[in-house]
């Protein structure tokens, strides 16, 4: 191993030289700038500046707003509840270990599509009618958290 083997890290993205650092440095004098020109001068325009003409992401039209407030619900279906055993308490980590929900997001909401046959405790964020309908008509609990 001697010094004209040596090699950059695979995967790095380090800056090859010192800006402005003598001739010596291979970037001496205009500092890898050029010569000249508005790039070369500090106070260089900013990314995205087209010389004066109104820039790209004025000109394209905008449409819309996104709410900030806004939630992302995950919605689960009551026929997704058959894994269960009966009298088995679902909550919303169990949904996650058996696969059925991968993301909570902001919350998980219970839907009423499909036939449910076991009776359950079931912890959600929100219920739809239909859901807690067919919940409690079984006898199990829908209760919000």
């Amino acid at each position: 191993m001697d010094l004209s083997n040596l090699k950059k890290a695979p995967g790095s993205t380090h800056n090859d030289f010192r800006k402005g650092r003598g001739h010596g440095s291979g970037n001496g004098k205009t500092a890898g700038k050029g010569h000249k020109g508005q790039k070369a001068r500090s106070g260089a325009p900013r990314i995205g500046f087209e010389g004066g003409q109104m820039p790209l992401y004025r000109r394209l039209p905008k449409r819309g707003f996104k709410n900030r407030n806004s939630k992302t619900i995950v919605g689960v279906n009551v026929k997704a509840l058959e894994v269960f055993e009966n009298d088995a308490v679902v909550s919303v980590q169990t949904l996650m270990e058996t696969g059925i929900v991968k993301n909570p997001r902001d919350g998980v909401k219970i839907l009423g599509e499909g036939r449910l046959t076991k009776k359950l405790t079931v912890q959600a964020n929100a219920f739809s009618a239909g859901a807690k309908e067919k919940i409690e008509a079984l006898g199990g609990k829908a209760e919000v958290i």
